[in-house]
């Protein structure tokens, strides 16, 4: 998969990256998805047992046939240190690595991370999908940002996510019972669509397919790393 140019620099201070989430922010488009999206690329990452290494698990998802298309990991030096709200800039440089190594271009991104629900409104769904420019959904197990009610507990109950009296995601109930998921906007996609795409992919377990899919393969491949 060709990637459009790089629109910054990895080895940056904290300071700077929050620059960068600011000015980049500005980019992120809510709009209604254009087409039926078939591929999905779910993204995760894990760590290399030394902690020096990110390891960056992309599962492509074939929303027709229900099937896992592809998969592919990259492992790149960590050049950021640990720091709540940019985390991104940690993760996104060996998920991209992975996402280059695909032979189909996905459709649409999903990622195990938020995007509008975030405290810049600039999450690693947003920064993905900006910097791939195309339709990207944040779907999180946990809340970073935001207070709500809880979701009526019947599969695709949902409720929205509320900061600072803005609406930035919704809080979606994907199997009966279960605890719910955060899904966010990320770029190129409004939160209605996303929250549609997400209950479609989540077909026998609490996470959809691409982003457990993905969590899996991130596990095993911190398995085998030093």
């Amino acid at each position: 998969m060709k990637l459009p140019p790089p629109l910054h620099r990895w080895r940056l201070s904290p300071r700077r990256a929050i620059a960068v989430q600011q000015r980049l922010a500005a980019r992120v488009q809510v709009e209604p998805l254009r087409g039926e999206p078939r591929f999905i690329a779910g993204l995760d990452a894990a760590f290399s047992a030394d902690h020096a290494f990110c390891l960056g698990a992309v599962v492509l998802w074939d929303m027709t046939e229900r099937r896992v298309a592809e998969e592919r990991v990259a492992r790149r030096r960590l050049q950021f240190p640990y720091v709540p709200g940019l985390l991104s800039f940690r993760e996104a440089p060996a998920l991209l690595e992975a996402l280059r190594r695909l032979n189909t271009a996905p459709d649409l991104l999903m990622c195990d991370g938020h995007g509008l629900a975030h405290p810049r409104r600039f999450g690693i769904a947003c920064h993905l999908g900006v910097l791939c420019d195309l339709p990207a959904i944040g779907c999180a197990k946990s809340r970073l940002v935001g207070e709500h009610a809880e979701p009526a507990r019947r599969r695709g109950a949902s409720v929205p996510l509320l900061h600072n009296l803005e609406i930035v995601g919704s809080v979606l109930r994907t199997r009966p019972g279960t605890r719910p998921v955060y899904v966010s906007v990320g770029h190129r996609i409004d939160l209605a669509s996303a929250q549609e795409i997400v209950l479609a992919c989540a077909l026998r377990f609490r996470l959809p397919e691409p982003t457990r899919l993905a969590d899996q393969l991130a596990a095993r491949a911190k398995r085998g790393s030093p």
